[in-house]
């Protein structure tokens, strides 16, 4: 697009969450954005390593990516930047990270309408200004759909909920590079967290989990996916069940999510990837242990949320204060099978999608 298109028409830019789930749920601000002004480009800032999930939301017309360094000011390299926000021509701006340092852009770029929560004190940065009371149990989905309406004590209600699309085309081309087959059932486990170890299924329930798959359907494919963070995990897994394909490390975000959306189920702690498949609307078994069930639950039309909901849980702490780590440990692979169970005697009569 040329430059002197960019400032013919107005634009709307979103400033992402850094993290992929709170991505995945704020997308259903964008569907609102978009009802609203069908007409007006909206486009969005975020992180290099959360742009694939952006790339698949549809109602995003460009991805910017951040070429600031995580957790760094750099005020000079700001400015630059936002002096390049400036020519393509934007009228309001969503900020919805938190930070002082990502409220500064759309004031420096000119931008006249900023809407965002209060945050790091952003008064006179953020001129919309949303207040959020942490004191509540907060959604995530309708805390950031909030900001596509006046500010309001109240939450708002019946929200579109996050929806990202995959092409069969880039279906086919992953399931070939990565060795699998269509025409075989896939369920993808993701047994990685970035929060901590405390948000991590055992490797011994996700192993016993996957041998009962396989002594039930010997033709189905396991997939193990995640970031390199976690193929050490997952290469334990790999060890005490050596039929499963472990790609933790192995594919980038654009093939993982290709490869969930050509999935009959997902099993997954509370992750990122858990949200993918949640927005892609695929089967999934979300596990919980310290994280609150209540805070980021799936939306897909078959989900399960898991938690035995212990008097300690939920902690969110990165490890079990109480060294037993109960929550996940006497949450049983068997537990998890029942509903897989259903999950993939129902997907065995369907093609994915």
């Amino acid at each position: 697009m040329s430059e002197g298109k960019l400032h013919a028409q107005h634009r709307i830019l979103v400033i992402a969450p850094n993290w992929i789930g709170d991505a995945v749920m704020a997308q259903p601000l964008l569907q609102l954005l978009k009802l609203e002004h069908p007409a007006v480009p909206v486009d969005v800032l975020a992180p290099g390593w959360v742009a694939p999930v952006l790339r698949a939301m549809p109602e995003v017309d460009t991805v910017l990516e951040t070429p600031f360094k995580h957790g760094a000011l750099q005020l000079r390299e700001r400015w630059r930047y936002a002096q390049l926000l400036r020519q393509r021509g934007y009228t309001s701006a969503y900020v919805l990270p938190n930070t002082l340092k990502f409220a500064l852009l759309p004031w420096m770029a000119g931008i006249k309408k900023r809407v965002g929560y209060k945050g790091e004190s952003r008064y006179g940065l953020i001129n919309v200004m949303h207040h959020d009371d942490k004191a509540a149990p907060r959604a995530m989905v309708p805390f950031y759909a909030a900001l596509a309406f006046p500010p309001s004590e109240q939450a708002p209600q019946d929200l579109p909920r996050p929806h990202l699309q995959v092409s069969a085309g880039q279906i086919a081309v992953t399931m070939q590079a990565m060795g699998l087959q269509q025409d075989q059932p896939l369920v993808c486990f993701a047994p990685g967290a970035e929060f901590g170890n405390a948000k991590r299924w055992p490797v011994t329930h996700f192993s016993e989990l996957a041998k009962t798959v396989w002594a039930t359907d010997p033709q189905a494919q396991i997939v193990l996916l995640g970031s390199p963070k976690d193929r050490d995990v997952c290469q334990q897994i790999q060890s005490a069940c050596p039929q499963v394909h472990q790609l933790a490390g192995k594919t980038s975000l654009d093939q993982a999510l290709a490869l969930i959306a050509a999935s009959h189920a997902m099993v997954s702690n509370d992750s990122g990837l858990l949200h993918i498949a949640s927005a892609l609307n695929i089967p999934v078994i979300a596990i919980y242990g310290p994280t609150d069930p209540d805070h980021a639950p799936p939306f897909s039309d078959v989900a399960h949320s898991l938690s035995l909901r212990l008097a300690c849980a939920p902690c969110k702490q990165r490890e079990c204060p109480l060294l037993h780590h109960d929550c996940m440990n006497k949450l049983d692979s068997q537990m998890v099978w029942q509903p897989l169970q259903n999950i993939l005697v129902t997907a065995s009569r369907r093609v994915p999608a």
